[in-house]
């Protein structure tokens, strides 16, 4: 038995419309998408500052804290008293020294900062380090010009 086929091969040319059309749907749903990712955590504003800063060797303990003076440790947002002495357990189970690096937004009060300083050498960590922005964001400041002889 044989069937007859109705399709034909098509032998005309392209409608670009349909392409045009479907290139810039997918162009828009990419560019909204794009801009409607949130960032997961908290946006912490480090400072910036120009010259070149040792960087740490040894282990370390890294607690952020935002521009309302909430403390970060772990990735999960922490009170201060439990900070302490979640640092206090990590330095008694560690066998070497802790360096405590300080990620402090910038427009986040001192007093945050230097009372976390202040408890550092009581929970016997040795060192600590503000962790701030790369000098590469800064723009360079203009040579002082040289004095005549």
């Amino acid at each position: 038995m044989r069937f007859p086929r109705n399709a034909k091969i098509f032998r005309g040319q392209l409608d670009a419309a349909p392409f045009a059309g479907f290139f810039f749907v997918l162009l828009i749903l990419f560019l909204l998408n794009f801009r409607m990712a949130l960032t997961p955590g908290v946006a912490i504003n480090l400072p910036q500052v120009s010259s070149d800063l040792p960087g740490v060797a040894n282990a370390i303990l890294l607690v952020a804290i935002d521009a309302n003076g909430q403390f970060y440790y772990e990735n999960q947002s922490i009170s201060e008293d439990r900070l302490l002495e979640r640092l206090q357990t990590a330095v008694q189970s560690s066998s070497e020294p802790l360096t405590l690096v300080i990620q402090s937004d910038a427009r986040a009060k001192v007093d945050f900062t230097t009372r976390l300083l202040s408890v550092a050498p009581r929970l016997g960590i040795e060192r600590a380090h503000f962790f701030i922005a790369p000098a590469s964001r800064l723009p360079q400041a203009p040579a002082p010009p040289e004095k005549q002889k």
